[in-house]
This record gives structure tokens, C-alpha cells and sequence, in this order.
């Protein structure tokens, strides 16, 4: 029997922004209160940007990116209209750790450039750190080690030069933890001494129970058994000194780790259950999870197979729960091996199943930020290329001004070619701005809304907007995972392109907008940006001409022989916000819980039929030529009971 044990917890990166270091009190008062001096107009500007800065970093930042993004893209408009630099930077800053959130890296590192842009411009060093260690924090998820180093020791070296030790405490984790993710753990074990004399001299005693844990996992998967309990028992002692479960939990299963290598079974279980009733206690589902497997682990390792099951059935309900790629990949494999030792051949089959399909689903997300980082390496070289260029020109400027000074009797003459080769200079460069220029234009009317893209133009921002009332779409394909394990990832993207094109065409023939697709999904709109009184019907007579579309184009496949995709379809009518996300590169979205529901409605639909909401339907039930089926109350994921209703052509 094949025995599954991992080690006890992946080491976390700290990203930060200025508000988040103060520690602020994370209740709904202290949110409500912090918007209500945002509201207050005769506040101070400062006092007011201060407030909202901390609103968000209280009230969404660690949970919701696009409200995170949302109320950040406010704050930088506010405090540029002020020309507060400082206040544009920490908004950056939080425009990052949205992006951050939703998986856009590359996006996020852009923002965090900016916010470094502005505080080295306002003098603000330790806002230059803050903006350096969150742009390394990124490089290092976009597989780009040896920036981020360089970028994490430039944000040390201010800390170090301004005596900000809390910060050096942070930043030092941060460079430690780049190591162990490139499994250099002497240099990780070097910046988490220095780490740990910053937090016992100052008494930031959360801080050493962290970096003493780290650096007892360390010492764990080093098999110094001895030094990893010392270690361990020490940050247990801290985290329960100043109420510290979370960190008392990882630590719980770290001595579990070191039970089960050393062959402690029994002692191994013991911790892993202690620490999974500290977990339920806490509320902490991600934890629990983690419990759960390793109990199963353990079950599974001594041969206690139905105990094994249990667990580890508790431990995918919460993976899937919380759609953790990875957790579930893990009870996945654990429950196919416990399947097959119980000779349950078909359960361990569709266990193995999922496991290959998640293992690949995170593989692709894998090579998806190698792809990232490479991109991002030739965009950064290019600018430094760009600046070199720059400097070799100024200074190519300077020496033909020394050289004019030196000969004042070819003066006129010096001069007079200065003067043709500037106005040569000049028209190329006009010539060349105008032909840019009408690309941009090209480019931002295929990526924004007309209506929108006339307001950025004319104002240089484009505000988002409350519409009470749009309908939004939402498709998916069945067989998508099966069919990229059978296609060539070419064939794969061409069969893609060609049903995204078709459904682009859709939309444009019902004026309705697209607005992203997000892997096998395709998500739109109508009713917006300008409000009509057509959306939903124009929305549903799109979804028969996707579906009929995918229906035929099925038919076509099944007659080659070939392997073919299907489409489940789901609408929802409600409000939304819609407006541009980020400052650089442009994209046109929309928020709000109706998104949400469209989501569901696709979800809990049915392939080849149109799902759609109690809302979608009041509004084109009574249109002619369309039928509907009552399906009655249908659960739907993180909403309860819905009433839905599939929709045909009469």
C-alpha cells in the first residue's frame, strides 16, 4: 500500500500595503466607521483618503479582489484629482494586491511599479520598500527568482537605512520564503535567524511564533528531527501566550510530520486530531481540510482503511467547498489509494480521474505563469532598453553641445544642422505618433465600448457606473478537461477560437458586449453600457444561437469521428457596477452578486438548454415565440433554493 503524507503547511509570502501595517481592528464598526469619514465632505482630503485606504484594507482586502479593485480604482481617482502623490501610490498599492487576488500578476506588477514610481517621486522611502517588496513578492509567483531577490534586498536595505525594524522583520520572511520556494534552505535558514533577534528584541511575539514554525518545517524535511521539535514546542509556547490558533495548528501538524517519519503512528494521529478540533474551533475550513487529510493519512498508514475513507471523504467535501485545486488533488490521490486497497475498483478509478485532472488543471496554471514570467522578463528588458537608449541620446546631446561651445566660430553652422536634425527628428517622430495613434484607436475600440472609450478619451478616465438593470450570460463547456487531455493543446485552442469567434458574432448581432472569457467560459452582457429596454430578450435569442450553433457543430464531429464540445447556458437579470479595471492596460468589466447568479444559473443548467433566473424570465415571459419549463426550486452553490426555468423557442 502506497502511504501519503505531505509536509505540514506551505510557507505564506506577506504582501503589504501602508494601511495594513498599522494592524487595524477588523470589525464592521471600525469599516462602517472609516466610510463614514470617507462620506463626510467637510473632512480634510488627507483625512478622508486615509480613511478609505483603511476601509479597504479592513473590509475587503483579503477576501473580495474586485471590490478590492473596485473601491481602490476610487481612491486613486480621488487623490489624483488632488494631486496627492502619496495617496496615488498607496491606491496602487491596493490596485495591485486586487489584480493579486484575481490571478492577474502581471497586472499587479505594473501597479506595484507605479506605486514605486510615486513614492521615490514624493521622497516616501518607506513607501518606496512597501511598493519593492510587493513587486518582488510577484516576480517570485511569476517564477522570476533572481528579480525578486534583487527587488525583496533593495526594500531590506531601505528598512535597514531607515531603522524601520518591523519592516525588516517582514521583508526578511518574505526573502526566506522566496529561498525555500527555489529549495535553497541555508540561505532561507540565514534571513530567518536574522528575522527571529528582530522579533525577540522588539517583542513581536506573533512574528516569532511564525518564523519559528518556518523554520522548524525547515529543519523537518531536513530529518533534524530533534531541532524541529525544539523549535516547534517554542512557537506553540508563543502562539498560546498571545492566542495565536492558527499558527498553534500548523505547528500541531508539523509535530505530526514528525511522528509519521519516524515511524509514531499512533502519535502522529493524536496530533493531527488535536489539531483539527483546534481548526473546527477557529472556524478555519482550509485548515480543517488540511486535518482531515492527514488523519486520513494516517488511518490509511495503519491499515484502518474505513476510518481512512471517512476522513478522507471530509477532506474533498471541504476542498470542493472552498475549490482548492490543490487540496483537492491531494484527497483525490489519497482516496484512490484508499479505494483500491479496499478493492473498490470503480470509486478508486474515478478518484485517479480526478486526480489527473486536477494535477494537470494546476500544471497549466503552472506553465500559464511561466508564460507570464517570460513575457514579463521581455517587457521589462525592453523598457530598460528603451531607457539606455534614452540616457546614450541625452548624452549624445550633451557632447555635440560641448563640442558646439568649444568651436564658437562653426556656431551657425553647428547650429543650422542642430536645427535641420531636429525638425528630421521631429517629423518622424510625428509621422510615427500618428500612425500610433490610429492603432490605439483601433485597439481601444475592440477592447472597450464605444460610449466608454469616447469618455476616456475626452476625459482621460472613464467613471464606473450603477445600471439597475442588465442581463448577463454565462457559458460553459461539458468535456472540456476530457477533450485537452485528447487534443493537441493546438487543436485545443483552434476549436476554442472558432466557437469564441462564433459567439463574438452573436453578440454583435444583438448588441450585446462581450465581456471576458475566463478558460472555457464566456461571459456577456445586455442593457449596457447604454441601458435598453431589449436586454433580456436579446440576451436569450443570443443563447438559442449559441446553443444551436454548438448543436450543429456536434453533429459535425460526431459524423468525422471527432470529439466534440457541449454547451450549458444560464442568465440572470439584476444590477450591476460596470466600468474600467486598472489604469494601464484597459478592460472593460462588471460586478456586482448578479454576476454571481449567472454563474450558478450556467452551473446548475443542463447541456443544450437555457437556464435562467426567476428574474430573466419576468421580464420575457410574456415575449411571442418563446415557451418555458417550470423547474421548480433548484440549489444553487452559495445561493440555496432558486427558482429556474429552461426557455425554448415557441
Amino acid at each position: 500500500m502506497k502511504l501519503l503524507r505531505w509536509a505540514p503547511f506551505g510557507f505564506a509570502l506577506s504582501f503589504m500595503n501602508i494601511a495594513s501595517m498599522a494592524q487595524p481592528p477588523k470589525s464592521d464598526r471600525a469599516s462602517d466607521s472609516l466610510w463614514g469619514f470617507w462620506s463626510t465632505a467637510s473632512e480634510p482630503d488627507s483625512v478622508r483618503l486615509t480613511a478609505l485606504n483603511k476601509f479597504i484594507t479592513i473590509r475587503f482586502l483579503n477576501s473580495d479582489p474586485d471590490s478590492t479593485l473596485h473601491y481602490s480604482n476610487l481612491l486613486h481617482d480621488a487623490a489624483e484629482k488632488k494631486g496627492l502623490k502619496k495617496q496615488m501610490a498607496a491606491a496602487s498599492i491596493l490596485q495591485g494586491r486586487g489584480h493579486v487576488g484575481r490571478s492577474e500578476l502581471p497586472q499587479a506588477l505594473e501597479r506595484f511599479r507605479v506605486a514605486l514610481e510615486l513614492y521615490e517621486a514624493a521622497g516616501d522611502r518607506k513607501g518606496a520598500s512597501v511598493a519593492l517588496n510587493n513587486m518582488a513578492l510577484t516576480e517570485s509567483d511569476l517564477g522570476d527568482a533572481t528579480r525578486a531577490i534583487e527587488h525583496m534586498t533593495r526594500s531590506l536595505k531601505i528598512s535597514e537605512e531607515l531603522k524601520d525594524s518591523s519592516m525588516m522583520a517582514r521583508t526578511l520572511g518574505n526573502i526566506g520564503v522566496i529561498y525555500v520556494s527555489q529549495r535553497d534552505t541555508a540561505n532561507a535558514m540565514d534571513y530567518y535567524q536574522r528575522r527571529l533577534v528582530i522579533a525577540e528584541a522588539l517583542g513581536q511575539k506573533d512574528i516569532l511564533a511564525e518564523v519559528l514554525s518556518n523554520m522548524a518545517q525547515i529543519q523537518g524535511e531536513g530529518k533534524r528531527y530533534k531541532q524541529a521539535l525544539a523549535l516547534y514546542e517554542r512557537s506553540i509556547a508563543v502562539s498560546r501566550e498571545i492566542d495565536y490558533p492558527r499558527n498553534e495548528v500548523i505547528c500541531l501538524f508539523g509535530l505530526s510530520y514528525l511522528r509519521f517519519h519516524q515511524g509514531d503512528l499512533p502519535g502522529a494521529l493524536a496530533y493531527d486530531l488535536a489539531a483539527l478540533e483546534l481548526a473546527q474551533k477557529i472556524g478555519d475550513h482550509a485548515l480543517e481540510g488540511v486535518g482531515c487529510t492527514a488523519i486520513a493519512s494516517d488511518y490509511q498508514a495503519m491499515g484502518a482503511l474505513e476510518q481512512a475513507l471517512a476522513y478522507g471523504q471530509r477532506s474533498m467535501a471541504l476542498a470542493r467547498e472552498g475549490w482548492n485545486a490543490y487540496n483537492i488533488r491531494d484527497a483525490a490521490q489519497l482516496l484512490y489509494e484508499v479505494q483500491k486497497a479496499r478493492g473498490r475498483v470503480g470509486e478508486a478509478l474515478d478518484m485517479h480521474e480526478l486526480f489527473i485532472t486536477m494535477r494537470d488543471s494546476i500544471l497549466n496554471d503552472e506553465n500559464k505563469k511561466a508564460i507570464m514570467s517570460q513575457r514579463f522578463k521581455y517587457d521589462y528588458d525592453k523598457k530598460e532598453a528603451l531607457l539606455q537608449a534614452e540616457q546614450e541620446k541625452k548624452d549624445a546631446v550633451a557632447a555635440e553641445e560641448l563640442r558646439r561651445k568649444n568651436l564658437q566660430r562653426n556656431a551657425f553652422i553647428g547650429g543650422f544642422g542642430l536645427m535641420i536634425l531636429l525638425a528630421g527628428t521631429f517629423l518622424f517622430q510625428r509621422n510615427r505618433i500618428s500612425k500610433e495613434k490610429a492603432r490605439s484607436e483601433e485597439l481601444l475600440l475592440n477592447i472597450l465600448p464605444a460610449e466608454v472609450a469616447e469618455e476616456l478619451k475626452a476625459k482621460g478616465e472613464a467613471d464606473a457606473k450603477q445600471i439597475d438593470q442588465v442581463t448577463v450570460l454565462f457559458t460553459d463547456f461539458k468535456g472540456f478537461t476530457a477533450m485537452s487531455e485528447i487534443l493537441s493543446p493546438k487543436e485545443l485552442v483552434r476549436d476554442i477560437h472558432e466557437c469564441f469567434s462564433a459567439f463574438d458574432h452573436i453578440m454583435e448581432k444583438h448588441g450585446i458586449e462581450k465581456i471576458k472569457t475566463i478558460g472555457d467560459a464566456y461571459m456577456a452582457a445586455g442593457g449596457l453600457p447604454t441601458p435598453n429596454t431589449t436586454h433580456a430578450v436579446d440576451v436569450v435569442r443570443a443563447a438559442f444561437e449559441i446553443r444551436d450553433f454548438i448543436a450543429e457543430g456536434k453533429a459535425r464531429k460526431i459524423a468525422a469521428g471527432l470529439p466534440y464540445f457541449e454547451v450549458r447556458i444560464g442568465i440572470h437579470t439584476g444590477p450591476v457596477v460596470a466600468g474600467i479595471v486598472g489604469v494601464k492596460k484597459f478592460a472593460y468589466d462588471i460586478w456586482g452578486d448578479t454576476v454571481n447568479t449567472a454563474s450558478r444559473m450556467e452551473s446548475s443548467g443542463e447541456v443544450g438548454q437555457v437556464n435562467i433566473s426567476e428574474s430573466a424570465y419576468a421580464l420575457v415571459r410574456n415575449e411571442p415565440g418563446l415557451t418555458f419549463t417550470s423547474r421548480g426550486k433548484v440549489q444553487a452553490k452559495g445561493k440555496g433554493e432558486m427558482e429556474m426555468y429552461f426557455v425554448e423557442k415557441g
